[in-house]
């Protein structure tokens, strides 16, 4: 019993968990930021490739 409290007192000061979440929720973030500016350049960007692939004739 005494090492099952040992072990709950340890995982409560042991600060390497609440980091890896903190990454975890970092990552998530800029993954949401990156698909959000590549949709919203996503038309953009086919429009002028569009555009010069008239201008050039193909």
């Amino acid at each position: 019993m005494q090492n099952v409290i040992n072990r709950a007192k340890a995982f409560i000061t042991n600060e390497d968990g609440p980091t890896a979440t903190e990454y975890a929720v970092m990552l998530a973030l800029i993954i949401i930021a990156a698909l959000t500016a590549i949709t919203a350049l996503g038309g953009r960007v086919s429009a002028i490739f569009s555009e010069v692939t008239t201008g050039i004739g193909g």
